[in-house]
């Protein structure tokens, strides 16, 4: 991959295209367990869009692609997508599918409800008929080709696509593993996590997925990515380029719920690097936005927001 994409400067890199499901999220009012709460917040969220939320927050322009389902939880989550200063100008409303839902269940993880969603049927053609006039960037995730073989096909596309262009890509591992079939999401991912100008993975999951132990194993199974950086919950997160290897300690958080922290941190990091900052102020930008959203139920917070 071109060196050049390194050192892309804001002017080049315009908007950030994110692109991958988003659904209706019901989770409790206050921090309680989901069977015992009485009052619930009917929210969205989808690691693309929240990454979009929070870069359009930031000021970044950012536009976010899915399929919807052609119902009222669907046009809810793009007004509410919309609200947050997203742009969705190319977003499917399928008529034949529904919309996805989750609950979040704070401090004991999600309860998904998207098997056969309208996101599932993301396909090549979809990839194909996205406009990239304008965008600087694309961001993807590890939980779109876990939804359906066409989703994998779509992901595919949309890099290669990219590719053509001369977008750079950045790809989230984002493992999800009650989403994947036994011993299929090592290799899927890995073939794409490959192929990124940038790759976020928490070493926690890398673990998993690769028998990694250290950011510096990581960075072994993946020596020809650009830009790695390695996120390890509560230590901090490590960047490897070809300039070298930094470190930035992560911001001691008084911790509410984890989901969606690492869309946050993605956010963070993306603008900064977008805006060539160094590699220890776009660290220290990720831990930054994943700490607003580290202390609350919700997956974006508007908190740091730019006027």
């Amino acid at each position: 991959m071109p060196e050049t994409k390194e050192t892309m400067t804001t002017q080049s890199l315009s908007t950030v295209l994110c692109a991958g499901e988003t659904m209706a999220l019901v989770t409790p009012r206050s921090v309680e367990r989901l069977r015992s709460a009485e009052a619930f917040h009917l929210d969205v969220g989808g690691a693309e869009s929240n990454v979009a939320a929070h870069l359009a927050a930031l000021g970044r322009p950012a536009r976010w692609f899915s399929r919807l389902g052609d119902d009222e939880l669907g046009r809810r989550v793009a007004d509410q997508v919309s609200a947050r200063g997203v742009i969705l100008d190319d977003v499917v409303f399928d008529p034949l599918r529904a919309t996805g839902v989750y609950f979040k269940d704070p401090g004991h993880g999600v309860l998904y409800y998207r098997a056969g969603s309208a996101a599932s049927a993301l396909c090549g053609k979809d990839a194909e008929d996205i406009r990239l006039e304008g965008v600087g960037l694309v961001h993807l995730s590890g939980i779109t080709p876990a939804l359906s073989p066409t989703a994998v096909e779509f992901v595919d596309v949309l890099m290669t696509r990219s590719a053509r262009a001369g977008l750079p890509v950045s790809f989230d591992v984002n493992h999800r593993p009650l989403l994947w079939q036994e011993g299929a999401a090592p290799g899927v991912l890995k073939s794409f996590a490959e192929r990124a100008d940038i790759l976020l993975v928490g070493l926690d999951e890398a673990e998993r997925l690769w028998n990694t132990s250290t950011a510096q194993d990581v960075r072994d199974v993946f020596p020809h990515v650009p830009v790695l950086v390695v996120k390890d919950g509560a230590i901090g997160a490590s960047e490897f380029t070809a300039q070298g290897y930094f470190f930035q300690p992560a911001i001691p958080t008084d911790v509410v719920e984890i989901v969606g922290a690492g869309d946050a941190f993605a956010a963070g990091y993306l603008d900064r690097y977008l805006a060539g900052a160094a590699p220890a102020d776009r660290l220290r930008a990720g831990h930054q936005r994943a700490s607003l959203t580290l202390q609350t139920t919700k997956d974006f917070t508007s908190e740091g927001a730019t006027p």
